[in-house]
């Protein structure tokens, strides 16, 4: 599984910086069911190679009543699902009475925290780091999360407290080793996962038994069904009745995405009566960034009028044409309608992301493409794609070779997609592309070239000096 870091600390003190600069990007999932803070942001960093899923928290504000009623229930849940905790303070500020409070805290947990000095861009960053050793909190670590000052420095220590385990890719196993296949069913609260989850293990001829949770809350259940192993990925913590808990009954997100990534298949269910919203749609971007294969079920689907499904059904594919490539199934998992169809799904996404692909064919494909509609001009010049190979899978990865590959357009990009999905029969898994874009040999001389055209070389090149872009 995929660590967890956890940013925790005072309001203003940098987190939503820092979370921003490691993942890349501004449009992390945002958990705001109830139950989960608005400020409780999710997303994916690669750090030093190593992927890592980051949570940033509220901020925990404080008062004389000590630390149990200074954080919220869901920053404390946020510490106790991180496998790293990044605590930050703020540099400018000093240390504030709320900073020894969460440090009081912070020293009950029984995992890696980093006390973390940010904003000490202008300062003087000793002085500053110096003065935090009074919280007695180990050796502060000093940086400037807007610039980036630091963030390395940091980062490289963080890793080398990640857990280790041994993992074994699926594509070194020998391919006639029997190998379940993994289906995660995800979702907002009350859309029925925990139903369909049993009403799939209520089919005949199935085969159930348990297996330890390999990520907190979660259960691993193996079963078989009319000679398929699958192994069902439960988000919902099913769990005997005495062992059910408020905590376990809560949506997850941490074990959402932990199901996701671990994952081949995933039936994201979504609720007929209320439609899209926003956690669905951040959910559903979250899937396609890992790639996992998907087959989406509407549930509730029983008891409703014509005219109000036909009115759903044009607004889902209005709003998620996107996910074109997934099949789509209307289901009751209370009553059982259509759930059978699921598995079916399932075995064609999972066959689809292991298809095997040949360079041979590929390549004669992918010039196929370009003659039946032509990458478009780029300042005058054709968009080259040479060759094309497999990268691997699950998803597929196809290797485009090629010149000015990074200014496709794209809708051409999208042409692409559909191009080969078509061509590899694909159903229910997304396509991976990427762009190898080769070495132009005559970049930077001068062959054939009139005085007047090496005058404008010579002037372009003095420019591009000037604005620090040399050659």
């Amino acid at each position: 599984m995929r660590p967890v870091i956890a940013l925790v600390g005072r309001p203003n003190v940098g987190k939503s910086t820092l979370f921003n600069r490691l993942t890349r990007r501004r449009d992390a999932l945002v958990a705001n069911e109830p139950g989960l803070t608005r400020d409780r942001q999710y997303g994916h960093a690669d750090i030093n190679e190593r992927e890592c899923i980051l949570i940033d928290t509220g901020g925990i504000s404080g008062d004389e009543e000590g630390i149990d009623t200074l954080m919220a229930g869901q920053s404390l849940l946020a510490m106790e699902e991180a496998d790293v905790i990044l605590f930050l303070v703020d540099g400018r500020e000093g240390i504030h009475p709320s900073d020894e409070l969460i440090v009081k805290h912070l020293r009950t947990l029984a995992k890696p925290c980093f006390l973390v000095v940010n904003k000490i861009d202008g300062l003087d960053a000793q002085s500053i780091i110096t003065e935090f050793y009074e919280l007695g909190f180990g050796e502060p670590i000093g940086i400037a999360a807007s610039h980036g000052r630091g963030v390395q420095v940091l980062m490289q220590k963080v890793v080398e407290e990640f857990p280790t385990e041994e993992i074994i890719e699926e594509d070194d196993l020998d391919d006639d080793t029997p190998r379940p296949i993994k289906l995660a069913i995800v979702g907002r609260p009350n859309v029925g996962k925990s139903t369909l989850v049993n009403r799939m293990l209520g089919e005949e001829r199935v085969i159930v038994y348990d297996m330890p949770g390999t990520t907190r809350d979660s259960i691993y259940i193996e079963m078989e069904r009319r000679g398929t192993q699958y192994t069902l990925i439960d988000t919902a913590g099913v769990r005997r009745r005495g062992k059910v808990t408020e905590t376990v009954e809560k949506f997850s997100v941490i074990k959402t995405l932990q199901a996701i990534d671990d994952a081949n298949v995933v039936i994201m269910l979504l609720d007929a009566h209320d439609g899209l919203v926003d956690q669905d749609m951040s959910l559903l971007g979250y899937i396609l960034d890992s790639g996992r294969s998907l087959v989406l079920a509407v549930n509730k689907w029983d008891g409703m009028e014509a005219a109000v499904r036909l009115k759903v059904k044009d607004e889902l594919k209005r709003r998620l044409m996107f996910v074109d490539f997934a099949e789509w199934f209307y289901i009751s998992a209370l009553h059982g309608t259509g759930v059978g169809d699921l598995f079916a799904a399932v075995d064609s996404a999972y066959r689809s992301s292991r298809v095997k692909m040949n360079t041979t064919k590929l390549t004669e494909w992918l010039k196929e493409a370009q003659v039946k509609h032509p990458p478009p001009l780029v300042k005058g010049r054709r968009i080259k794609m040479r060759m094309a190979h497999t990268g691997g899978h699950n998803p597929p990865r196809i290797v485009i070779h090629g010149n000015q590959l990074k200014r496709l357009a794209d809708s051409y990009i999208r042409y692409l997609h559909g191009f080969f999905r078509k061509k590899l029969h694909l159903v229910g898994t997304p396509i991976k592309f990427e762009w190898k874009e080769g070495v132009n040999p005559f970049k930077g001389k001068r062959i054939n070239q009139t005085p007047l055209q090496q005058h404008k070389d010579k002037k372009e090149r003095i420019a591009r000096r000037k604005k620090g872009d040399s050659e």
